[in-house]
């Protein structure tokens, strides 16, 4: 059972990589399985096919950010500061990530690859989907916290602001990566966020309230 789950991790883990260093539908199966040092036969025996691994790895991943989101909107915090911690983590992530390597800016390998597919691998856009309701859930008390203590201006719709918030943070995420530039994403984050949310001016010269609040990731 033991080195059954650990070649299932293997594969997991592969498939982020692999996927996210070049795209969905250039790494295949036979790719996924030598760089995991498994057989194609141990393939099928955990997946139906490359969607259902990607779909499982996904979310897998997803897993592994859960403890880091939970910890960013903790009640401990002030509304601001909690916005703060998300700030920080989105940048953590992108120079900790186990899987980035030698990528400066990583973005997320599932909304990169939802975007890819198009309509053909409706697992995929499955997972994409799926993660970004998760996502959202987050963004959501962040932004309805702040609104609720009158750090806003006017009367914001808090879905719509927490999905401007997570569209904003992907394509950024994309345009650092396009640059291979993490100064792109840390220069124009946290300003944007203030905007979208609108923020009230006296709390927008907030500077990591918490540097260290964020723990280090742990690796994988």
């Amino acid at each position: 059972m033991g080195n059954a789950n650990e070649t299932r991790t293997r594969l997991l883990e592969t498939a982020i990589q692999l996927i996210w260093h070049s795209s969905y539908h250039q790494v295949g199966v036979n790719e996924i399985c030598k760089k995991a040092g498994v057989t194609k036969g141990a393939f099928y025996h955990h997946f139906d096919s490359k969607a259902d691994l990607f779909y499982d790895a996904g979310h897998y991943y997803w897993k592994q950010t859960l403890g880091e989101l939970d910890h960013v909107v903790s009640p401990t915090y002030t509304p601001l500061q909690q916005l703060d911690n998300l700030i920080e983590m989105i940048i953590d992530r992108q120079q900790n990530d186990p899987y980035a390597d030698e990528l400066e800016v990583s973005g997320c390998p599932i909304f990169v690859a939802g975007g890819q597919v198009g309509s053909s691998e409706d697992k995929v856009i499955q997972c994409s989907r799926e993660l970004s309701d998760e996502v959202l859930k987050y963004n959501t008390a962040i932004v309805r916290s702040l609104k609720d203590q009158g750090f806003l201006n006017g009367d914001p719709d808090v879905d719509q602001v927490s999905r401007l918030m997570h569209q904003y943070i992907q394509g950024l995420l994309i345009y650092g990566r396009v640059f291979n530039s993490l100064d792109v994403v840390r220069n124009d984050l946290r300003e944007a966020l203030y905007r979208i949310i609108d923020l009230k001016q006296e709390y927008r010269t907030l500077e990591e309230t918490n540097p260290s609040s964020i723990p280090a990731r742990a690796s994988a």
